[in-house]
């Protein structure tokens, strides 16, 4: 039988009897349709769970309590930071879950020459949100007790020029070569264009900031292709895959 994994914004502690947000409360009850005396993982993105039972199970609100902290972490060694330029449709879901599973510690939505979709105020908020609580569900499915942080959206140019990383690549289909053998880094920033690829200035200005090229094979990948692919070859590489 699979672990049920929830994640709340409270912050937790042993021996704690507490009641769930309405979201979780709503999907365990319902969805899941869990009872009373049932076990299941509570974490509050800290780091670390509780083994927890439920208490009780109302309309409103599911009551659980906490047993023992268990200090289990399945965080990469290796800190990923991904700048991913905004796309059109459920492109950005795609890469903030499957980048949560990948072990990405921060994701950096960037407003790029060729973006077409331009978030703000009220509208930006609510992405924001709803990128957030994919990156949460991808960590109840995935087992991570940290969840990655997500930026609120901003100009290409500012974050090639503001991320700090060891390591800095930007992927570009024409780059000549790969990055040469390196010592394994400590971190790294991967910077992704949208569809239709960077243009040719925003290349230059990631170069002068210190990325280097990155050419993943012969072939030309989507967007939301791209990222993963590139995670996992640098986790394969340098981190825990």
């Amino acid at each position: 039988m699979r672990t049920i994994r929830i994640h709340t914004g409270q912050t937790l502690a042993p021996g704690q009897s507490l009641e769930l947000e309405p979201g979780p409360s709503q999907h365990i009850a319902r969805a899941l349709r869990m009872q009373p005396g049932d076990s299941l993982v509570l974490f509050d993105g800290n780091g670390g769970q509780y083994p927890a039972v439920i208490s009780a199970v109302t309309k409103k609100a599911v009551v659980a309590t906490t047993g023992t902290f268990e200090a289990i972490e399945l965080e990469s060694a290796l800190a990923l930071q991904l700048g991913i330029a905004l796309s059109r449709g459920d492109r950005m879901d795609w890469v903030v879950q499957k980048a949560t599973e990948l072990g990405v510690h921060c994701i950096a939505p960037l407003l790029s020459e060729r973006s077409e979709v331009r978030l703000k105020g009220d509208r930006q908020d609510k992405k924001l949100r709803h990128w957030q609580q994919i990156a949460i569900s991808a960590c109840e499915q995935c087992g991570r007790n940290r969840v990655p942080r997500i930026l609120a959206p901003q100009d290409l140019a500012n974050w090639v020029t503001t991320v700090q990383a060891q390591m800095k690549l930007v992927l570009h289909p024409l780059a000549a070569d790969s990055p040469p053998n390196a010592i394994a880094p400590d971190s790294i920033a991967l910077l992704i264009g949208p569809e239709g690829g960077l243009a040719s200035a925003e290349v230059e200005t990631a170069t002068l900031a210190g990325f280097s090229p990155l050419k993943l094979g012969p072939r030309v990948l989507r967007t939301e292709t791209a990222p993963l692919a590139a995670i996992a070859i640098l986790q394969a590489r340098w981190g825990d895959m």
